[in-house]
C-alpha cells in the first residue's frame, strides 16, 4: 500500500457504477492517491467521489473546453496533476458496411478526438511538475492489434490513440512525462454486460487465452497502479494485459454462434 502516496490522479470515464474507471479509482485511493473522477453522469460521479473521499468533476470528453477546464480545476484544487487516465469507451459492434456517417463521427469524437484533447490538457498540467512530470495512461484494447468481427470503428480509433501515446512518450519524456496504454481483452464490465451474460459466449473466447480465463477489472487496475507509480521506467508502450490473448486470436463470428447454440442445447 502507499505506492501512489502524495499523487493526484484524474480518471476520465468513471461515471458508470463499478466500471473500469471506478475500479481503478478505488485502487488508486487505496494506494494513497488523491483522485478526481470525471465523466458525464453528475449524480453517479458525486456518489462515487463521496465513497472514495475524492473529487467529482462533470466533463464531456468530446468537448475540448470542458476537458481543459476539468484538468485546470483539479490542478487548482490540489496543486498538481500527476496521473491522468482515459477510461472512456463505447464498445460498438456493427457491421462495417452498416456504419453510418453519424455513428463514425460519434466514435471518432469519443475515442480519438476526446482522448487527444485530454492528453493535451494533461501535458499542459504536467509540464510544470517538479521533480517528475507525470504518467498518462489510456485504456486501449487487444482488438487494436488482433481481429474481431463487426468492430472496425472501435478498433481503428483505439489503434490510432495507441500511436498518439507513442508520440507523447517521444516528445514529452524530456519533462518527465510517461505515456502508456493498457490493452484488455474481453473483460466483464458494464460496457460488455449485455454480451458476457449470453450463455456460451465467454466459452467461445476463453479458448484464445493461454492463461485460461478472460480478464477482470482488477487485472487492469493492477497494471494501472504500476504505470502510475514511481517504480515504472517505461514509456511509449502498450501493455497487453489480457492473459496472452494477442498470442492467439479472438473467435470468429461463426465460432461464437456455434458456442452459443451448443450452450442453449445444454
Amino acid at each position: 500500500m502507499g505506492r501512489l502516496a502524495g499523487k493526484t490522479a484524474i480518471i476520465l470515464g468513471a461515471a458508470g457504477r463499478d466500471n473500469m474507471g471506478q475500479v481503478i479509482a478505488r485502487r488508486y485511493t487505496d494506494e494513497g492517491a488523491r483522485v478526481a473522477v470525471a465523466g458525464r453522469n453528475k449524480e453517479e460521479l458525486e456518489r462515487f467521489a463521496a465513497e472514495i473521499g475524492g473529487m467529482a468533476v462533470l466533463c464531456d470528453i468530446t468537448d475540448r473546453d470542458q476537458v481543459f477546464a476539468m484538468t485546470r480545476t483539479v490542478k487548482d484544487k490540489w496543486g498538481r496533476v500527476d496521473i491522468g487516465i482515459n477510461a472512456t469507451g463505447w464498445g460498438l459492434l456493427e457491421r462495417f458496411e452498416d456504419t453510418s456517417v453519424e455513428t463514425l463521427t460519434k466514435m471518432v469524437d469519443l475515442q480519438f478526438k476526446g482522448p487527444y484533447y485530454f492528453f493535451q490538457a494533461l501535458v499542459e498540467a504536467m509540464k510544470s511538475n517538479d521533480p517528475t512530470g507525470g504518467s498518462i495512461i489510456t485504456i486501449s484494447s487487444a482488438t487494436a492489434k488482433i481481429m474481431l468481427n463487426d468492430h472496425a470503428s472501435y478498433m481503428g480509433c483505439k489503434a490510432g490513440i495507441d500511436h498518439v501515446i507513442r508520440v507523447l512518450a517521444h516528445e514529452f519524456g524530456q519533462y518527465g512525462i510517461r505515456a502508456n496504454s493498457i490493452s484488455p481483452g474481453l473483460t466483464e464490465t458494464p460496457m460488455t454486460a449485455g454480451s458476457t451474460v449470453v450463455p456460451g459466449l465467454i466459452d467461445a473466447f476463453v479458448a484464445g487465452y493461454p492463461l485460461g480465463r478472460i480478464g477482470t477489472k482488477d487485472d487492469i487496475a493492477a497494471a494501472a497502479v504500476f504505470l502510475a507509480s514511481d517504480e515504472c521506467f517505461m514509456t511509449g508502450e502498450n501493455l497487453q494485459v489480457n492473459g496472452g490473448l494477442t498470442l492467439r486470436r479472438n473467435p470468429t463470428r461463426e465460432e461464437v454462434e456455434a458456442s452459443i447454440i451448443a450452450a442453449s442445447q445444454g
